[in-house]
């Protein structure tokens, strides 16, 4: 998940598909037959934390003052964390043996000056490796990918696909105890309130015996286990599928699919729906209808001219909206209740359709068809502000100038865009930002 998640949501902000062909099926089937072999244990607390705890300890060493300010600040949170509830064991030897980690902090504050192109992304999310890593899984898996399949009526394709996505199937979930990232995090204060929380939510994991401090290994933000559940998230959503008193999201590939299948069906999965479809618009198609917040069914969509690639009919879908990912120049898609349910595990757009494109590809689909255009480079975070700032000196609204392209500035683009007779698909271009800053400001 995102590093910070809104209300359900999995990660800090995560969160329908194709379901499985006879192919993915008969893997299934398969595998479903032989004894399963357990998930990828979780990392001994010693060399999994190692690095960075001994990183913790020699910057607490070399800045004694930062060591006494982070030991004073466990003693004024103790009391908070008595009053949620937590234990006095649980608060003599997890709270008390946090460990301040100094790259945490960086890592939290750290903003990659260049972005990705959607297509980008998506070469790096849904790889060949990938795509073939997980069907291996699915096969050494099966069993209980397709017990919490039928359980929570999530496709197997799409569990295998948010696995893949939160933890490349496992093999990196983290290395740092959840409890030092984010005690260091409510220590540091720019999101105290909301690290207090979740801080207190794993201190309530330990004290419920689902693992103990040493082997709650997690990323830096406090995401946790094979696919990457906050504590907050945790203690709602995760199952104790194996029946062993634990809700293991570490070493349990039973509890892993099981409760990422409940979270996703509780985010509002439809199993009778696809997470969506790859489409073609029809000529003079109003981009500024192609986001998420515009829905129909497919039967309104398919009277206005819109038609899968593959030539068959739209899937039935209640709520449908039509998606441009890299504006009118690159594929469209038709996506519905699925794809939300996805970004409620992490409201990204980008990661939305990687893990739909990925968890199709592992049921036995193609990729997409449309072609994106690759010759078009990314903008960087300062000529995102730069855009922002332009926009705004001429009356289109962008929110703050924070060089990140949200809902607001692609809002205030597209209504630049309809004002010079320009395709409205608000997606940003070295080329528009010229056109802005060569333009007079005026006040619209």
């Amino acid at each position: 998940m995102t590093a910070m998640p809104q209300t359900a949501t999995l990660h800090l902000n995560a969160r329908q598909h194709l379901l499985a062909t006879a192919i993915a099926a008969a893997l299934l089937a398969g595998c479903a037959t032989q004894p399963e072999p357990p998930a990828a244990a979780a990392p001994e607390p010693a060399s999994a934390a190692k690095a960075e705890q001994a990183t913790g300890e020699a910057a607490t060493a070399e800045n004694p003052i930062q060591a006494r300010n982070f030991a004073h600040w466990k003693q004024e949170f103790t009391p908070r964390a008595r009053a949620a509830g937590i234990s006095e064991r649980t608060l003599g030897s997890a709270l008390a043996g946090a460990k301040l980690q100094p790259s945490i902090v960086r890592l939290d504050r750290s903003q990659p000056e260049f972005t990705r192109t959607p297509w980008q992304y998506l070469d790096s999310a849904v790889s060949a490796q990938r795509i073939k890593t997980g069907k291996l899984k699915m096969q050494e898996h099966g069993a209980s990918l397709q017990a919490a399949s039928q359980r929570y009526g999530v496709p197997a394709t799409v569990i295998a696909a948010i696995w893949g996505m939160e933890s490349n199937y496992g093999s990196n979930f983290g290395s740092f105890s959840a409890v030092d990232a984010l005690a260091t995090l409510a220590f540091d204060g720019r999101r105290a309130e909301w690290a207090q929380k979740e801080l207190i939510a794993a201190l309530r994991i330990i004290d419920n015996g689902d693992i103990d401090a040493a082997h709650m290994i997690s990323s830096w933000a406090g995401a946790m286990g094979h696919t990457q559940f906050l504590p907050s998230v945790f203690l709602q959503y995760a199952v104790d599928a194996d029946g062993d008193g634990r809700r293991d999201i570490w070493g349990s590939m039973a509890d892993v699919a099981a409760s990422t299948a409940n979270y996703l069906a509780s985010a509002g999965w439809n199993a009778s729906e696809p997470w969506g479809i790859e489409v073609r618009l029809p000529a003079g198609f109003d981009y500024a209808r192609a986001e998420l917040a515009t829905r129909q069914n497919s039967t309104a969509w398919a009277t206005e001219g819109v038609q899968a690639v593959n030539g068959q009919a739209l899937p039935a879908m209640a709520g449908a909206s039509i998606i441009a990912p890299a504006g009118a120049r690159g594929p469209a898609f038709m996506v519905g209740s699925n794809f939300r349910a996805i970004l409620r595990y992490n409201n990204s757009t980008n990661y939305a359709l990687a893990v739909s494109l990925l968890a199709s590809q592992l049921a036995g689909n193609g990729g997409v068809s449309g072609e994106w255009p690759r010759e078009l480079g990314a903008l960087t975070r300062e000529q995102t502000r730069a855009l922002q700032t332009a926009l705004s000196q001429r009356g289109f609204a962008t929110g703050a100038a924070d060089g990140v392209m949200g809902p607001a500035t692609r809002a205030g683009l597209r209504q630049y865009q309809q004002s010079e007779g320009l395709v409205a698909d608000g997606y940003p271009t070295l080329e528009l930002l010229q056109r802005l800053q060569a333009g007079i400001p005026s006040q619209k």
